[in-house]
């Protein structure tokens, strides 16, 4: 049986790794789906099960930082499963065709497109691929951290992460020329 201060320990340890991990665990989503909105939800979705779970996390298997990109990489995948029962559009889109009378300024359509773009290529990439983009420029995780949630060794990230930045510009290229 916890006391209440092992418990109160318990609780202040959770909201420094929240503070430390929300940004990257959220950028990471942003990754991976296509709606700020989505990615909002799927990151509270992440930090409730942490939350949940967090009595059974153990440092001596895995790194904070393993154990919460795992629950991440989890949870979009379930995402992406029940997305591909019933698709729907993004909110975002959604919005922006239903309010087609407003017009917006040239800077956010350039930029609204150059994400829709960037997505697009991403898409084409394997789900390994897409993975690794996700969590390297996404969650900024290093190789070896990459390499740990994973289960890949360290220099099979390296390769990996050097041909889908490769695939990546080259498909962009195409998008700009085509």
């Amino acid at each position: 049986m916890s006391t209440a201060s092992e418990e109160r320990g318990a609780r202040e340890i959770f909201v420094e790794l929240y503070e430390e991990f929300l940004p990257k665990v959220f950028r990471y989503i942003r990754y991976r789906v296509n709606s700020e909105q989505e990615t909002e939800d799927l990151t509270s979705v992440v930090f409730e099960k942490a939350l949940v779970n967090f009595e059974k996390y153990s440092k001596e298997r895995a790194s904070f930082s393993t154990w919460i990109f795992s629950i991440a990489r989890n949870t979009v995948i379930d995402h992406y499963r029940i997305q591909a029962r019933r698709p729907a559009m993004s909110l975002e889109k959604a919005e922006i065709e239903t309010s087609s009378n407003e017009l917006l300024p040239d800077d956010v359509i350039v930029k609204m497109e150059e994400r829709e773009k960037l997505q697009t290529c991403i898409s084409r990439l394997s789900h390994e691929e897409q993975e690794i983009i996700a969590l390297k420029f996404g969650s900024e995780m290093n190789n070896r951290q990459i390499a740990r949630a994973m289960g890949l060794s360290e220099s099979n990230v390296g390769t990996k992460l050097y041909r889908a930045v490769r695939k990546l510009r080259d498909s962009f290229e195409e998008t700009e020329n085509g």
